[in-house]
């Protein structure tokens, strides 16, 4: 009696740990068309990086005359609470697509980790999101500290939208705009960085020595060269993180496709075993039957 109850649940156990070959053969073409949608998507990937490539070099030496007023950029982690003063904007860029590797949860993290110190310190921020990946990892724990998101942005990306971008942040009053984004250096490779950009309204500021301000000391004058200077490291800040969105996606789709190809392989063994296994054993029952028929004759 006990052995008929547990013979069933043998059989069981042995069809849930052991695929049929019906079953492995569904997964090598799921995962064969999952590896020919990742190459596809690692060839738009580099074709894009090209594109983002050139537009970055063009845009180099548009923003390299704004480096030498803003100060060049730092890593986010070489930063100290002492670099940042009492009231602070963060313009922090991430993408609105995914599939793209870490570039935005190590970005998000930084700035987390950076954020905590400031709250340590009792200084003032606040947060202008671009991109609706980091938007939805900030926006949990940093909701009450959004001025403003913006997403579904069309790419590749303008000076038109970083000059918006640049005005509507200006409405708040602050002592210093930080601009976090991912620094692109190679096709492999981006760092997490950061431009801090300091209102030029004081016309005695050093900043302004090579600089002739028409008319003297005009604030308005002043006003407009801080929006420009602004949206110009708004700009290049957006290229440079455009460029490490399409390098790290392609290098993400490029080891998508290397482990398909190796769970292909994986499974295409386990169902040569399992059809040679199933062969062998109809094999058996032939050779038995005809060794019983020749027995009964």
């Amino acid at each position: 009696m006990h052995a008929k109850l547990f013979r069933p649940a043998m059989r069981t156990m042995t069809r849930r740990g052991m695929a049929t070959e019906q079953q492995l053969k569904a997964r090598i073409t799921g995962t064969t068309n999952i590896e020919k949608i990742t190459k596809s998507m690692k060839m738009v990937s580099a074709a894009k990086l090209r594109g983002d490539q050139t537009r970055l070099a063009a845009a180099d030496p548009f923003a390299k005359w704004a480096a030498s007023i803003t100060g060049p950029h730092v890593d986010l982690e070489d930063l100290g609470t002492s670099d940042f003063p009492q009231k602070n904007l963060f313009v922090v860029m991430s993408t609105d697509k995914g599939l793209c590797g870490g570039v935005n949860t190590i970005l998000s993290r930084m700035t987390r980790q950076m954020l905590a110190k400031l709250d340590a310190d009792g200084k003032e921020y606040q947060l202008f999101v671009l991109g609706d990946k980091g938007r939805g990892q900030l926006r949990r724990v940093y909701g009450d500290k959004f001025l403003g998101s913006c997403t579904e942005r069309v790419m590749p990306y303008t000076f038109d939208l970083a000059s918006a971008i640049a005005q509507y942040t200006m409405e708040g009053e602050f002592d210093s705009v930080h601009l976090c984004y991912n620094e692109f250096v190679s096709a492999i490779a981006y760092t997490p960085s950061i431009k801090s950009i300091k209102p030029l309204l004081d016309p005695t500021s050093e900043v302004l020595y090579p600089f002739e301000v028409e008319p003297e000391n005009d604030p308005e004058t002043l006003q407009n060269f801080f929006e420009y200077t602004l949206a110009t490291q708004m700009f290049h800040s957006l290229m440079e993180n455009a460029t490490s969105e399409q390098s790290s996606r392609m290098n993400a789709m490029e080891n998508a496709s290397k482990n398909a190809g190796e769970m292909i392989e994986a499974l295409t063994l386990q169902y040569n075993r399992a059809r040679q296994a199933r062969i062998t054993t109809e094999l058996i029952e032939i050779i038995s039957g005809a060794s019983a028929l020749e027995e009964a004759k």
